[in-house]
């Protein structure tokens, strides 16, 4: 998507959606008019301080997608020797999820009987 001066988003995560608008966008220590999916970049907004953020939110079109608290997905845990865990995965395990610019703790529940 592209994102520029004056459009309006939601803040998305963490149990909050916040409506607002962006009122600036900044690359690299520049000021643009717009920005493009894969950006690595800043963006002011209206009516926010920055203790009302926080890592992980996720700034979308408004409407455009909803957050969820559950998601099914197949994962490849390393092994010991890959540098991964030294005690397999039960169900219920908490750890931390880790993506691009977010990290979140999770709760992985495996079938019945099952350990990795």
């Amino acid at each position: 998507g592209i994102l520029k001066k004056g459009d309006e988003c939601e803040l998305l995560g963490h149990n909050k959606n916040i409506r607002t608008v962006v009122t600036g966008i900044e690359m690299f220590h520049k000021s643009l008019e717009r920005a493009e999916a894969g950006d690595n970049l800043g963006a002011l907004v209206r009516g926010l301080k920055r203790e009302d953020l926080r890592r992980g939110l996720v700034m979308v079109k408004p409407g455009s997608i909803q957050p969820h608290q559950k998601v099914e997905a197949q994962v490849y845990i390393l092994s010991k020797e890959e540098g991964g865990r030294h005690k397999p995965f039960v169900s219920h395990f908490m750890p931390v999820m880790f993506s691009l610019t977010w990290d979140m703790a999770c709760r992985v529940i495996l079938p019945p009987g099952k350990v990795c």
